[in-house]
């Protein structure tokens, strides 16, 4: 880019990010009493941490809180930018979606919320659409980048769309997994959707790079109430929506196989399930204290602050070596 449009993007990028950041920090002050007059509380499993106990009865579905801020933001600096508004398209469906299951878990006191069967055909819908429109309309192609190399795989219309598909759906249900400490998918997402500002800039994708910081504004405005000792949680609402965020922006930038390294996080929890259930089925006995594997080191006697901090941190560094691997590539 000349530099004069390079420096117009950053102001706009900067722009995005502190509109949703203020935003989200205004709209907790009104939203969160609201929530608590309306009980929209949070239910704390009984099989969980015993120090989770603690906290039942705070206000849940807060991620409406950072919705309106990326909303307000997406809307006022990146409307005329087709792939910014399919992301932020994206990131509002798997909101909904969320909402609707939370809604109907905290308001109508229905314990599992939406069906499995019901929360993913949504989600696959939603994903679906993105893929097809990223192809069809943005001209994205069928192609995928395996990184820290100068190949790609075209993977055809078919595969592309199945695997669009499922790394968006797995996106947003790891961070859904990941968010079960005060800050933690907050924060860990701020990060990733700063990395994937990076990215998309890289890439020349003005708009995707614009949403990710209304996202990051929005996680980092969120945390205000969010951090230990947390004033509301996000629920599905928020968690699903950030999974899909990010999922979303891999897609369009053709970079999802480096979403596996810049959200190695969320990958490290979603193992962390898989293999705790995998160990106790077969061999009858448990590899991690509990899982996720933020519970494990909560029963190791590390504190929230600690496991979030730790966590922000893998997730630094994971962000620097998946966006090195696109200037080295050269795109």
């Amino acid at each position: 880019m000349p530099d004069r449009k390079m420096e117009n993007v950053w102001l706009a990028i900067g722009k995005s990010l502190f509109l949703s950041f203020i935003t989200t920090a205004l709209v907790g002050i009104f939203a969160i009493p609201v929530l608590k007059r309306m009980r929209f509380r949070q239910n704390v499993r009984s099989d969980g941490p015993a120090s989770h106990l603690s906290k039942a009865g705070t206000p849940t579905m807060g991620g409406i809180i950072f919705l309106a801020g990326i909303a307000v933001a997406g809307v006022l600096v990146a409307s005329r930018y087709p792939e910014g508004i399919l992301v932020l398209a994206t990131v509002l469906g798997f909101g909904l979606i969320g909402f609707i299951d939370d809604f109907l878990k905290v308001a109508l006191r229905r314990p599992l919320g939406l069906r499995a069967r019901e929360k993913l055909a949504g989600q696959f819908l939603i994903a679906a659409l993105l893929a097809f429109l990223a192809v069809s309309t943005l001209g994205r192609g069928t192609d995928v980048v395996l990184p820290f190399s100068l190949k790609t795989i075209d993977l055809g219309t078919g595969a592309f769309m199945l695997f669009a598909v499922l790394v968006v759906v797995g996106t947003a249900n790891a961070v859904n997994l990941t968010d079960g400490l005060d800050g933690l998918a907050a924060g860990v997402t701020a990060v990733t959707s700063l990395a994937f500002v990076a990215v998309a800039l890289v890439l020349n994708k003005t708009g995707v790079a614009l949403i990710m910081a209304a996202v990051a504004g929005g996680c980092l405005g969120f945390l205000l109430y969010n951090r230990h000792p947390a004033r509301v949680f996000m629920g599905d609402t928020g968690s699903l929506a950030l999974g899909g965020a990010l999922g979303a922006a891999a897609v369009i930038t053709r970079s999802e196989f480096f979403l596996f390294i810049i959200g190695g996080i969320y990958v490290l929890e979603t193992l962390s399930v898989m293999v705790q259930v995998f160990s106790f089925q077969v061999f009858g006995r448990r590899v991690l204290r509990m899982s996720p594997l933020h519970h494990h080191f909560e029963l190791g006697n590390w504190s929230e602050n600690r496991i979030v901090i730790t966590f922000v941190g893998a997730t630094i560094l994971f962000s620097i070596i998946g966006v090195a691997g696109f200037y080295k590539m050269g795109l």
